[in-house]
């Protein structure tokens, strides 16, 4: 589902233009952004928990000639589903 989709079902669920859906929608983005960006964890309550998680430098390989490089050390922005995402995402199918 694209930013546009998302916008459009907004549209269509709370009767706002085009326009605002749209802006709704990048300032509920720019919200979580900014959060991150300043250290701290987003939870939505029974959807999942967004934060920023710091992934450690080392040693890899260069594929074409073998020769060892080191990958520096990065900030990663990481999701976690909540429990009820999670259970909603594992029930069993009714076929």
């Amino acid at each position: 589902m694209t930013k546009a989709e998302v916008a459009k079902l907004l549209m269509e669920k709370t009767g706002l233009s085009r326009n605002q859906s749209f802006e709704t929608l990048e300032y509920f983005l720019e919200s979580i952004k900014k959060a991150l960006l300043e250290g701290e964890k987003v939870c939505l309550v029974g959807f999942g928990t967004f934060y920023m998680k710091e992934k450690k430098g080392r040693t890899g390989r260069n594929p074409r000639t073998g020769a060892a490089i080191v990958i520096p050390s990065k900030k990663v922005a990481a999701f976690k589903p909540g429990k009820a995402f999670r259970e909603e995402v594992n029930k069993p199918s009714s076929a």
